[in-house]
């Protein structure tokens, strides 16, 4: 032993670590070598174990341990899916309500356009030229039924009033 401390301390100043411990087991192996008797090698026998018979002991404090620890995982995974699909429910509800608010907004562009049509076919010049176009003339007395009890003379009276200066055609 003391050889090996002088020799670790004379190889300390050049060798690395590894290296001082790949000589140190170098020389333990061979001490081990010559340690032994004779040129005999190890021989070694395996022997079969058969725990087939062997029966666990029921242990009743580590069962109700067991089902305690069940039922909180149980508790808890059921508290994480609740909130998992309140999360996911939310985020579903924020997509649906930002396609109904596109939605409405189409809508409100679509009534809007539709307003202008409207306003446009009952502009009562625009309903002229499109009777004049298409060859209708003005009613003459007696054609027009009206369902406010009034009869077609009064109506057709104050409309040949308002046409007096005009030429029908």
């Amino acid at each position: 032993m003391a050889a090996m401390t002088t020799s670790f301390g004379a190889m300390s100043g050049r060798q690395t670590r590894t290296e001082l411990l790949a000589v140190r087991n170098r020389e333990l192996f061979e001490a081990q070598k010559r340690a032994r008797r004779g040129p005999t090698p190890e021989v070694f026998f395996t022997k079969h174990i058969d725990n087939s018979r062997i029966v666990k002991a029921d242990d009743p404090e580590r069962r109700r341990e067991m089902k305690i620890f069940t039922a909180a995982m149980t508790f808890l995974f059921v508290l994480v899916m609740v909130y998992v699909y309140q999360h996911f429910s939310a985020i579903d509800l924020g997509y649906q309500i930002e396609a109904q608010k596109t939605q409405v907004e189409q809508l409100r562009e679509q009534n809007r356009q539709y307003r202008l049509t409207e306003a446009q076919l009952t502009d009562p010049k625009t309903i002229d030229l499109k009777a004049r176009q298409l060859g209708l003339n003005a009613p003459q007395p007696g054609q027009v039924i009206r369902t406010d009890g009034m009869t077609g003379q009064e109506g057709t009276v104050s409309a040949s009033i308002g046409t007096a200066g005009q030429t029908v055609q």
